[in-house]
């Protein structure tokens, strides 16, 4: 009796084991569908993309890139948070959506630390400060000196709040007043600038460098800490004298609420060796994005982080809250 007790809890020991492996292994079972909050063409969204046939040879499914822009990101979040957590549908989500949520809404539509699973950190964006070639202006300096002679008179885009923080940051150091224009996405943002309906932005290196080569914009320095490879005369905001202006933005993968933790820890070892492609890094290298992985919890700490810091900076720079 216990001989035969012993062999039906091996056997079923066993079957736990091969039905644990074999929803690994049955995973992921459809296309993966990853969620971009901004419109397609865009520095984003090109992002996304980047890694989406690296990311399907190594899941062994199509990975589709949808996008849903709106509401700051809200409507592409709220939309994964709805979603079956089984990793079939992930959120392309970048500060400027989970922090900006978090920090800007008294009543947010989503809770970016609870709602959310993180898989792991893609990089950062080397954002840049771009002009219309009609401001008489080559440096920061010279741009804060006609800023200043005209008040409220230029007008600066944003897409995101991180756009909008490097602009509050530059008129709180430097004292100057400018009229914001909001837009959903750089890709339409950029083709106002060029057309000089607005004269300022912030924006990833990728969505302004093509048309300062043609003449159509003025690139006048980062805000990373260091100069980007892809435009290595182009100065450090810190450089140019205005050290105060500065934030790290970064995009991440996300998963709905509850995502088994195989599916993530598959995930998330699938995109580190996906960002260590060198295909890919070549690809982000041009666009003048810094892949750099980082482990769920590390995402999950990161995020906290940010949302503290963040909330300073939108206090003491006095953006007012939606």
């Amino acid at each position: 009796m216990k001989a035969a007790l012993r062999v039906l809890a091996a056997f079923t020991f066993a079957l736990a084991l091969s039905g644990t492996a074999f929803a690994q292994s049955a995973y992921p079972s459809k296309p993966v569908r990853i969620v971009v909050p901004f419109l397609a063409g865009g520095p984003v969204d090109t992002t996304a993309r980047t890694i989406q046939q690296a990311l399907s040879r190594a899941l062994g499914q199509p990975v589709i890139v949808e996008n849903r822009p709106g509401a700051d990101g809200a409507i592409a979040a709220q939309s994964v948070v709805n979603a079956a957590p089984d990793g079939h549908t992930l959120f392309f989500g970048g500060s400027s959506t989970m922090v900006s949520v978090a920090v800007m809404r008294k009543v947010p539509p989503f809770n970016p630390e609870s709602d959310f699973t993180p898989v792991g950190l893609v990089g950062r964006y080397a954002f840049c400060m771009f002009v219309h070639p009609d401001v008489p202006a080559k440096t920061v300096t010279e741009f804060v000196a006609h800023a200043r002679a005209n008040p409220d008179k230029l007008n600066f885009a944003t897409s995101n709040l991180t756009e909008f923080m490097f602009a509050a940051q530059l008129m709180k150091s430097a004292g100057v007043s400018m009229v914001r224009v909001p837009y959903k996405g750089a890709a339409q943002a950029i083709p106002d600038l060029i057309a000089g309906r607005v004269q300022l932005d912030f924006v990833p290196i990728s969505a302004g460098l093509a048309h300062v080569k043609d003449g159509r914009l003025r690139i006048l320095a980062t805000v990373l800490p260091q100069r980007v490879a892809v435009a290595p005369d182009v100065p450090t905001m810190a450089e140019a004298g205005f050290p105060g202006v500065t934030v790290s933005p970064w995009q991440g993968l996300f998963a709905p609420p509850k995502t088994p933790r195989e599916i993530v820890d598959r995930l998330s070892r699938e995109l580190n060796q996906v960002l260590r492609d060198p295909e890919v890094r070549a690809q982000y290298d041009k666009q003048g994005f810094q892949p750099e992985w980082a482990a769920p919890e590390t995402m999950g700490t990161m995020l906290k982080n940010d949302i503290q810091l963040w909330g300073q900076i939108v206090r003491e720079a006095g953006i007012p809250q939606d």
